[in-house]
């Protein structure tokens, strides 16, 4: 089976969609496009009705968002492992999660740094 991000590297060069060697900035007018098209995407999700409408949806927006990324050549697989990395910083100082209860998301513990420093070095690499 070929590898997810080699299939939307195929999927972009098979309908003519941009997907530069470097890193390139998105414009205003792609980024308020792709805003539009998530949240349309998002309103869909409304009508997932059992498991596989959710999986679909779910998918489908993994989908976008790594054909994005490659319309600007981002090294979006590397990227997300670095964010992995970064959320995996999060435990607690007793090596648990912190889980805010009435949320549910995972609260940072004395451990976490920011992903951002990583990435910014990892595009400039690339771009060079």
């Amino acid at each position: 089976m070929t590898p997810f991000f080699q299939r939307v590297d195929d999927f972009n060069r098979m309908y003519g969609l941009p997907a530069p060697a470097t890193p390139t900035m998105i414009s205003p007018v792609r980024l308020r496009q792709f805003k539009a098209m998530l949240l349309e995407e998002v309103a869909e999700g409304d009508s997932a009705l059992d498991v596989a409408d959710l999986a679909d949806w779910l998918g489908d927006m993994i989908v976008y968002c790594a054909s994005e990324a490659r319309r600007h050549g981002l090294p979006i697989e590397e990227v997300l492992h670095i964010i992995m990395d970064s959320n995996a910083s999060k435990l607690g100082a007793d090596g648990n999660p912190l889980i805010n209860q009435e949320t549910g998301k995972v609260e940072k513990g004395p451990n976490y740094w920011k992903p951002e420093p990583k990435i910014r070095t990892l595009l400039m690499e690339k771009m060079k």
